[in-house]
């Protein structure tokens, strides 16, 4: 009779390896989500530790590495803000400082004004579409979802939605 529950597996040095190697090979992936992966797998706490240790100490396993891709591809596929870039992060196991270096390569000077009203753009036709007095709210609010910081909302909602009171 099939219960739906997978056949509890416990794996060894060399499985474990194997199976770290193979997800490596697909995509990047940061240290604490690398050992839960194992751990999901079947991999005991020590030899889950031990296999990313030695994918770190190869250059296979960088979490610096992982951070800065991940930054710069959230950011200009996403067009995410450094505040939610920070977040994702974070939840992912990546040392705060890491994170804020890998964001701070990202969002030069002038950048984090630019990726915003970029995102502003791309968004604002259709929520003036949908209510025209709203957009300007809708605007903001989406720029703040984003993880861009109030200041530079504010400047590119003035910006995109005319309401420059100079």
């Amino acid at each position: 009779m099939l219960t739906g529950r997978r056949r509890e597996t416990v794996l060894d040095l060399k499985a474990a390896r194997a199976v770290a190697v193979d997800l490596l090979a697909r995509k990047a992936w940061s240290r604490r989500d690398l050992l839960t992966r194992l751990r999901r797998r079947g991999a005991p706490a020590e030899v889950a530790a031990t296999v990313v240790g030695e994918l770190e100490s190869r250059g296979y396993l960088d979490d610096v590495q992982f951070a800065r891709r991940w930054v710069e591809a959230r950011a200009a596929v996403r067009r995410l803000g450094p505040a939610r870039l920070r977040a994702e992060l974070r939840t992912r196991g990546v040392d705060a400082a890491v994170a804020e270096a890998a964001i701070r390569e990202a969002f030069g000077p002038g950048t984090e004004r630019a990726r915003a009203l970029e995102a502003g753009r791309k968004r604002l036709p259709a929520l003036v579409r949908r209510d025209p007095r709203r957009a300007p709210a809708r605007l903001r609010d989406h720029l703040l979802r984003l993880g861009y910081p109030g200041g530079v909302v504010v400047e590119v909602v003035r910006t995109l939605c005319g309401l420059d009171t100079e």
